[in-house]
């Protein structure tokens, strides 16, 4: 539990330091190079990427795995469709992950795609179905974080959390009981 703790108190010092960035670059677009704010991000998402890897060992059951696959077919999709290239960018994302390497990458691309399927077929209902299988993951809430600590590592790789990415994080949060502010959302 100390460890825990410990994770959180990291992440709530990278909030503070990001909304202190906001605030220091108003009129920024949180993008990177338009003010701080991007490079608090991208420091919260490598320290998001740290606190899992040391969780890997956690991070084994098939609760979390499908809300992972869940959470990241979410987050590329957040803009309401993905493209062939985005598909393949996260797959390969998914699949080079340290921590998602606990299951067979079959089982990982499967759960990913059928996913992504959903939501590109009925945004609106593939989300919901989505969603459903995220918060499955509730009943442990070290998975439950580690599964938004998934997809906000997916949504920041390129070194840019868009604003949809953003809003399905904190949509994430919400039916796995966490606050988003534990996220810097």
């Amino acid at each position: 539990m100390a460890m825990w703790d410990r994770i959180k108190d990291q992440a709530k010092g990278l909030q503070q330091q990001a909304q202190g960035a906001r605030g220091a670059s108003a009129g920024g677009h949180g993008r990177p190079g338009s003010g701080s704010s991007g490079g608090s991000k991208a420091q919260l998402v490598n320290t998001l990427k740290s606190q899992l890897t040391s969780l890997k060992t956690e991070l084994k059951s098939g609760a979390y795995r499908d809300a992972s696959m869940a959470m990241c077919a979410l987050v590329a999709a957040a803009d309401g469709h993905v493209d062939p290239a985005e598909r393949q960018h996260v797959e390969s994302l998914i699949l080079n992950n340290d921590v998602l390497q606990n299951f067979p990458s079959e089982q990982l691309r499967q759960r990913f795609n059928k996913h992504v399927d959903q939501l590109a077929f009925n945004f609106q209902q593939g989300k919901a179905e989505v969603l459903q299988e995220i918060a499955k993951a509730a009943k442990k809430p070290t998975e439950a974080r580690a599964v938004v600590q998934t997809g906000f590592v997916v949504a920041g790789a390129d070194g840019y959390v868009a604003p949809a990415e953003e809003q399905v994080l904190r949509e994430a949060c919400s039916v796995l009981n966490l606050s988003p502010q534990e996220f810097g959302l």
